[in-house]
């Protein structure tokens, strides 16, 4: 049998150093592997060196493939997914781009196309694939081993030298402790029952790309600091973490959010804001600017206060509030998998995982703060057109977005397993969470979260819903709008590049009109429009099965067949796009 090498480097390590062990007498016969984990020990595990910064490809990948899509079709329609990510935005989003929609604002740096792999032909590839054999594989865990122990978690214990930046024998990053088991309100546990602090919530589907018809399904999952898990006592309260997350809620979504009904007096916070300590069954939103002690450089006499430890803390300043932002240490995780195809055809995700993202808001900034960072970069954007950005940090570590926040991933290598990214694989992530109008404080999703009637009031994880996605109502903007069929009237598509045959054939016509009957199915089922066929989700499937054994994820990661059609291979500077731009009110969504 053959041992990984991370294997082997973990038995070296521990070879010696256990106290049951007399100096001079270490043994170090490897021990006997779980004959479970035959599966996954059996293949040397090769790790690939991500350490270096060195880009190969593009300095400028946090622009997405997205934003080559030829927006005017041969036949003079004008195609706008665009208005998805690039819109106006809401204080103290202060990267108003809803103007990016009517050019393509490249440089001479970004005006050529670097996701080559969009344009290549994978036919033959994804034909070589058996159905059998793709479901067998998005089947196989890469998460945990057959212990359930996170395989990540164990090889990051004795970090390999290939994946340590600074070669110091730690590493210095995210690492993988969910452990994907959740209670009845979504907090997951480790095996000994112990809270983990992370909470899954289900959501909208963001546009376009995120929808599962175009590829992937996923998962979020946040954790509040430390400090806002705890009574003033200091101890672990579920109570207290569960009112300091709706209050975060409140916060982000600016909207009143219900609550399972509370004394106030047990937490001496009026949480629905009627002058009084009594029964609250709802965190009310009614915000004003805090005082400020110039003197003493502080916050004091908030309109909303968190409850717990963490009201402490904010009265001393070493916690911060307000609307559109998280507190300082607000940890989000995102799973991003293939698609699952149960015995009756249902589609639904999968186990494995192609990503594992991570972020984490390292720093506090206010409104002032925010607004100098966007100001500061429209000029230089203005002074140094064909400057790219320049984006800090490492793939051990984390990139810095600029505004606060840290993002790392990890990502399938050639076998399967999760490594870490490279520099240049998570520049292709800080552009999207730091760069457009569409985020809520670098964030997409958890504006979106589910709530009032939904199950658990949307404290849940997909899987342990059993309807998925059937009977969700179509979301509706904060204008009125249903926001899905606004996307499909703009972009008369189902996704950016305009390649998903399957919605084109549900939802339009042969003159390229919505159906309205369709529509209205759509806004009582949004699984009619987001979940593909079976046949759909094995090709995808198959298609980034051939990525990841390429290893070129540099060159792109979307999954497709037949080379991308609607996409420019290079577009001068400043080029119109044909489209008036859409402008919207999205949140909160209804």
């Amino acid at each position: 049998m053959k041992y990984p090498s991370y294997l082997l480097a973990i038995v070296l390590l521990f070879a010696g150093c256990s106290s049951d062990t007399p100096a001079g007498d270490a043994d170090t016969t490897p021990p006997p592997l779980p004959e479970a984990n035959a599966s996954l020990y059996e293949t040397e595990q090769v790790f690939t060196d991500v350490t270096a910064m060195t880009v190969k490809n593009s300095y400028g990948a946090y622009v997405t493939s997205q934003c080559y899509t030829k927006t005017e079709a041969t036949d003079g329609r004008v195609h706008n997914p665009c208005f998805s990510c690039h819109i106006n935005s809401v204080e103290p989003n202060y990267i108003d781009d809803a103007a990016l929609q009517e050019r393509y604002a490249f440089s001479e740096a970004t005006y050529k196309n670097p996701w080559s792999n969009l344009f290549i032909d994978r036919t033959d590839a994804v034909d070589a694939v058996s159905d059998t054999a793709i479901l067998e594989y998005v089947r196989g865990d890469n998460y945990f081993d057959a212990n359930g122990s996170i395989m990540l978690g164990e090889i990051l214990k004795h970090v390999p030298d290939t994946w340590d930046y600074n070669h110091d024998g730690q590493w210095g990053g995210y690492v993988p402790d969910c452990y994907f088991a959740f209670d009845g309100e979504g907090f997951d546990r480790d095996p000994d029952g112990t809270f983990t602090g992370w909470r899954a919530f289900a959501y909208y589907p963001f546009l376009g790309t995120f929808w599962p018809t175009n590829g992937s399904t996923d998962d979020v999952l946040i954790r509040l600091p430390e400090v806002m898990r705890q009574t003033k006592e200091g101890v672990f309260d579920k109570e207290v973490y569960k009112l300091n997350l709706a209050i975060v809620e409140a916060l982000i979504k600016r909207r009143d959010i219900a609550i399972a009904p509370v004394d106030e007096k047990v937490y001496g916070v009026d949480l629905n804001q009627n002058g009084t300590l009594d029964s609250a069954a709802k965190v009310v939103y009614r915000w004003a600017a805090p005082s400020y002690d110039f003197e003493k450089k502080r916050f004091y006499n908030y309109a909303m206060y968190y409850v717990g430890r963490a009201q402490n803390a904010q009265i001393d300043n070493a916690l911060h509030m307000a609307p559109g932002l998280y507190p300082e240490q607000t940890e989000f995780l995102h799973t991003v998998r293939y698609l699952d195809v149960d015995a009756n055809g249902s589609v639904g995700m999968a186990p494995r995982m192609k990503e594992l993202r991570y972020g984490r808001k390292s720093a506090w900034n206010t409104y002032p703060q925010l607004s100098n960072a966007a100001q500061a970069e429209i000029k230089d954007k203005d002074a140094f057109p064909n400057r790219l950005r320049t984006i800090t940090g490492n793939e051990e570590t984390g990139l810095n977005t600029g505004l606060g926040w840290v993002y790392q991933g990890f990502i399938e290598d050639k076998e399967g397993y999760l490594r870490p990214q490279t520099y240049e694989e998570t520049l292709f992530c800080i552009g999207c969470h730091s760069g457009i109008g569409a985020v809520v404080d670098s964030t997409f999703v958890f504006p979106r979260k589910f709530e009032g009637g939904a199950k658990q009031m949307g404290w849940y994880h997909w899987t342990q819903s059993e309807s998925g996605f059937n009977g969700i109502k179509e979301p509706l903007l904060a204008d009125g709008r249903y926001e899905y069929t606004l996307y499909l009237e703009a972009n008369h598509a189902g996704d950016e590049f305009r390649g998903n045959d399957e919605v084109m054939a549900r939802f339009f016509d042969a003159n390229g009109s919505l159906i309205p009957s369709e529509i209205e199915a759509l806004h009582s089922d949004v699984s009619r429009l987001i979940i593909p066929s079976k046949a759909r989700a094995l090709m995808l499937n198959k298609a980034y099965r051939v990525i990841v054994e390429e290893q070129g994820y540099i060159y792109g990661r979307d999954a497709h067949v037949s080379p991308a059609a609607n996409v420019h291979q290079q577009v001068a500077v400043d080029t119109p796009t044909g489209i008036k731009a859409v402008t919207m009110k999205r949140y909160p969504l209804q």
